[in-house]
């Protein structure tokens, strides 16, 4: 099975070798993985992939919904239905390859080449959409993406920003001691050395992203619910950067690998993608069926998605301050401990993250992976019908990209039994990482839980036969 890039896979506890039948990858779980190929490769970040897995996983839907008796499309409802003697195995698995070669080329064009070895391994011609499936499936994803180019994303223009947004604050050089930051409330620029040797300094990553139409259709209202962040000068302010300080000077090798394996960044399949490979060992856990599978990266990917514009809303709302912030504005001057056991000034505190992406560059306020990581256990529950997940990974000793070679000492393995578990971790990861306060990582669950249960809702309508 071929997954994370950065560490391991994910291998799941008490399951019995199944048999050569169930073991093949069906089309979904092939397109799946062909597309992570182009996010592991491309730049675009985790709001931005997690609107390509569910373009891809809703085209692949509509498409297959065309042969189901009850399910009805998006975009078209129950337009393309075919007749039942149409309804095979084969006509399927046409259906949803077109439509997703169709999403895959518009998302990532440049992967083009990828995808159309791919199509042709699969014995069809990405050309040639003569044949009935074909046509279905061109037809369901053409409905799709004009509907996606227009939904706020600006994904036709490069996804630019489109609200003006401008940081109130300097961008910080992090290689040099703090000095000054015109309000410690709000988010700041940072500048530093990336893994290409240059120096960068990014801006607000789509901060236009909570106008981006949800599938649910609540993703905003959700989001403008959850609490502002702690403004400076509160004692809740204090408080969190305290909280920072120690539990990053504190880490064990155990927590330094939790703040590795869920990390995502860079050239990764970035949270959304990482919860789609966790689904993947679902899959073949359960052993899913076509029909299974298309449902459940749906429901799957349109919740996660929904979970970035919801968690970007609440992002722009708040325009917090990351920790690295605070704690230089607090503790300028002042000598605290950090992780590795040393002691320094606090104006020169970095987080426990690699010097070439030293904080992501947006808001802190609420978690992105806590929100992303409840969203889509939600779904992986309310699928299967339990919260059991029962999945482990081995993060390799020396594996560390903070402290390579020398951390975690020995090979450590991550065991969680639920989906609850392993997405309360990665929201956990954040802070252990010091790249999070609590409260955006509790809200930020919070937040998902509510945002992947309207995606539920929705999805379940859809292949229920009813139009929303």
């Amino acid at each position: 099975m071929k997954v994370r890039s950065i560490l391991i896979a994910v291998a799941l506890l008490g399951t019995p070798a199944l048999p050569a039948e169930a073991q093949s990858d069906n089309v979904v779980l092939r397109w799946n993985d062909a597309l992570l190929q182009s996010v592991r490769t491309g730049t675009l970040g985790p709001p931005l992939v997690a609107r390509a897995l569910a373009v891809l996983h809703t085209c692949a839907y509509d498409a297959w919904a065309a042969y189901d008796g009850v399910a009805v499309g998006t975009r078209l409802g129950g337009e393309l239905r075919r007749p039942p003697a149409e309804r095979t195995r084969a006509n399927k698995n046409e259906a949803v390859s077109y439509a997703a070669y169709a999403a895959a080329v518009d998302l990532y064009p440049a992967g083009r080449p990828a995808f159309d070895t791919l199509m042709r391994d699969l014995g069809y011609d990405p050309a040639n959409t003569s044949s009935t499936p074909a046509g279905i499936g061109a037809r369901a994803c053409s409905a799709v993406l004009t509907y996606r180019h227009d939904d706020g994303s600006n994904q036709l223009g490069g996804y630019a920003d489109t609200t003006g947004y401008r940081p109130v604050n300097a961008p910080m050089k992090v290689s040099e001691p703090f000095t000054t930051v015109a309000d410690p409330s709000r988010w700041q620029p940072l500048t530093f050395v990336n893994k290409a040797g240059v120096e960068v300094t990014p801006p607000f990553l789509a901060p236009h992203w909570g106008g981006v139409a949800s599938f649910s259709g609540r993703a905003r209202d959700l989001a403008d619910a959850v609490p502002r962040a702690a403004l400076y000068g509160s004692a809740e302010y204090q408080r969190q950067a305290d909280e920072i300080v120690q539990t990053t000077a504190a880490l064990t090798d155990q927590q330094k690998a939790i703040a590795g394996y869920w990390a995502d960044g860079p050239n990764s399949e970035t949270p959304p993608g990482h919860w789609s490979i966790l689904a993947r060992t679902v899959s073949q856990r359960d052993r899913h069926s076509l029909d299974q599978d298309v449902k459940m990266y749906f429901a799957l990917a349109n919740a996660v998605m929904d979970a970035g514009i919801a968690s970007w809303e609440a992002k722009r709302d708040s325009d917090s301050e990351r920790p690295i912030t605070a704690i230089r504005f607090l503790y300028k001057g002042t000598t605290i401990p950090t992780w590795g056991g040393r002691q320094i000034d606090g104006a020169v505190w970095t987080p426990y993250q690699p010097s070439t992406f030293p904080t992501p560059p947006f808001g802190e306020h609420v978690s992105g992976h806590s929100t992303f990581s409840a969203a889509a256990a939600r779904v992986l529950k309310r699928f299967t019908g339990s919260d059991y997940f029962g999945g482990t990974a081995v993060v390799p000793a020396g594996s560390s990209l903070v402290e390579p070679g020398v951390t975690p000492a020995q090979d450590i393995t991550l065991r969680w039994r639920t989906f609850t578990e392993a997405a309360d971790q990665a929201g956990l990861s954040r802070r252990y990482g010091g790249i999070h306060f609590r409260n955006g990582d509790l809200q930020g669950r919070a937040l998902g839980a509510q945002v992947g249960q309207a995606a539920w809702d929705q999805a379940t309508t859809y292949w229920s036969g009813k139009t929303p």
